[in-house]
């Protein structure tokens, strides 16, 4: 039974155009270079700090959301987050790639599907400075139609907005279109925008208990669910 299951899901999915990619947690581990900040701006102002496995748990919706999360209960209004943030982010862009590394495999996934003709874009609620530093340091040969990271005034995941601007850039129906992602919100922001989302669970949530739902549980398993040989 699980292999028919298998088979319908691998029958129902062609070879995309374009696939979005989610950042931290999918193609990056990131979390130790941010625990480091995160800790660097509890540290300033006498507040307990968090391990690895805790920042995991936090992070996934932008970073002043993150500050907001690991500031203790009493210390959370508008103000201290905003300060909070301000530490946390200025830290973390001259620290951001001290732990961070592909997860493996990653880079030839993204060369394989670059040389199949399929366009590659990466949609993340990490601040867009962040996000783009990071690609350029790891991905400086792969030519992204869209890298785009949280902006001001511009909705985070799992806003679907993030999924049209790609669509716009890169001129691909939503039907020829797949995220990845490695949380619940990047497949609610496929969901929202309309597109084939595939969860993969090497990043930092558990997305293999989640009923109808595509999960890649090894980067060879994404190749096959994305038709690339």
């Amino acid at each position: 039974m699980e292999y028919l299951y298998f088979c319908i899901i691998m029958c129902n999915l062609m070879k995309p155009k374009l696939v979005i990619f989610d950042l931290d947690g999918t193609l990056l581990d990131t979390i130790d270079d941010l625990k480091e900040a995160v800790n660097h701006a509890m540290s300033l102002r006498g507040f307990p700090t968090f391990t690895r496995d805790e920042v995991m748990a936090m992070v996934g919706h932008g970073a002043r959301n993150l500050m907001r999360k690991a500031l203790p209960i009493g210390h959370k209004d508008d103000d201290m987050v905003d300060a909070a943030y301000n530490d946390f982010r200025a830290y973390y862009i001259t620290h951001i790639d001290i732990y961070t590394k592909p997860f493996p495999g990653i880079h030839d996934l993204l060369t394989q599907l670059h040389q199949e003709g399929v366009m590659l874009a990466v949609a993340s609620n990490k601040f867009q400075e962040g996000t783009e530093h990071l690609i350029k340091e790891f991905f400086p040969e792969i030519p992204f139609v869209a890298v785009l990271g949280g902006r001001p005034d511009f909705p985070l995941k799992p806003d679907p907005e993030v999924v049209d601007e790609v669509l716009r850039k890169a001129g691909i129906e939503k039907e020829d279109t797949v995220m990845i992602g490695d949380s619940d919100t990047d497949m609610e922001t496929a969901a929202n925008g309309g597109i084939t989302g595939i969860a993969v669970n090497w990043g930092y949530r558990d997305m293999s208990s989640i009923e109808n739902l595509k999960v890649a549980n090894s980067v060879e398993e994404l190749f096959f669910f994305l038709k690339i040989h």
